[in-house]
C-alpha cells in the first residue's frame, strides 16, 4: 500500500534559478519530481541569482555574472541580461586557479569547462538552467524542469504558487523555511496539497581546501574535492 501512495504522490518545486547555486538547492531539486523555474519574480540585487561562493586561498570570493541592472529597477529575473562579454571564460579561469589542486578537479575540469565555454546565452535564466541541467546530469537528478511562463500565472503572491500546483496536480509543495514569513499555508491544503519545508542542518562535512570549512558555497566545490563522491555528502540524492 505504501508504494501505491508513493507512486501516486506527486511533488512540486517553484523556486527561482540561481547561479551555480549550493547543495542543498540541489536537494530541494532531487525531491521533487517537477521543478518550475520561477523566474517571473522580480530580479533583486546582490542575491543569488547571478552569484554564488567560490573557496580561495584568501577566503571567500564572489563570481558574479555582470548583468544590466542601471534604470531597470522592476525587470523580472528572465527579463534580465548579460551586460559583458567572455565572462564565463573568466569565471572558468577564476575556479581553474583555485580548484585546480583539489583531488578531483581533473577528473571533472572537461566537462564543467564544456558548460562553461557553451554558455554563451542572452539572459540570465538561460545561463542559470544551462549550469543547474549539467549540475543534475552529473549527480542523476532526474527531475523534471518547467519554465513558470508556461502556466497560467494568477494573481496574489500564495495563489499563484497553489495554482501552478494544481495545473500539475501536485499533491506535495516543496519549499524552504523562509517561506513561512509570507506564504499562507491553508490556501494550500485547502487544495489538498501537502507544504513541506526543507531541513538544511546537519549537512556532513567533507575534505575542502583553503582553511576553515564552510558548506554555503558552489556546488561546485563539492564535486571538485569529492568527485563522484558529492552524492553521499547530500541529503536527497539517490545514491
Amino acid at each position: 500500500m505504501e508504494n501505491i501512495l508513493t507512486e501516486l504522490m506527486k511533488k512540486v518545486l517553484i523556486t527561482q534559478s540561481n547561479y551555480i547555486p549550493w547543495k542543498g538547492y540541489f536537494d530541494n531539486i532531487a525531491q521533487c519530481d517537477t521543478f518550475v523555474i520561477y523566474d517571473d519574480m522580480q530580479y533583486t540585487r546582490r542575491d543569488w541569482r547571478n552569484r554564488n561562493h567560490i573557496k580561495t586561498p584568501h577566503g571567500l570570493k564572489w563570481l558574479s555574472i555582470p548583468v544590466e541592472v542601471k534604470g531597470k529597477y522592476f525587470q523580472a529575473i528572465n527579463e534580465t541580461v548579460v551586460s559583458e562579454p567572455d565572462w564565463n571564460l573568466n569565471h572558468w579561469k577564476q575556479l581553474k586557479h583555485n580548484y585546480s589542486k583539489a583531488p578531483f578537479f581533473k577528473a571533472n575540469s572537461n566537462w564543467i569547462e564544456e558548460v562553461y565555454q557553451t554558455a554563451c546565452f542572452k539572459t540570465l535564466t538561460e545561463i542559470n538552467i544551462h549550469f543547474l541541467k549539467a549540475i543534475c546530469l552529473f549527480l542523476d537528478i532526474k527531475t523534471q524542469f518547467i519554465d513558470s511562463r508556461e502556466f497560467n500565472l494568477v494573481e496574489g503572491k500564495t495563489e499563484r504558487l497553489v495554482s501552478i500546483c494544481k495545473q500539475l496536480d501536485a499533491t506535495d509543495y516543496y519549499t524552504g523555511s523562509s517561506a513561512k514569513d509570507y506564504m499562507d499555508e491553508k490556501l494550500f491544503l485547502n487544495q489538498n496539497i501537502n507544504v513541506h519545508y526543507f531541513d538544511y542542518s546537519n549537512y556532513a562535512e567533507y575534505s575542502q581546501q583553503n582553511g576553515e570549512f564552510c558548506h554555503y558555497v558552489t556546488i561546485f566545490d563539492l564535486i571538485f574535492n569529492t568527485g563522484k563522491d558529492a552524492k553521499n555528502y547530500m541529503k536527497s540524492v539517490i545514491k
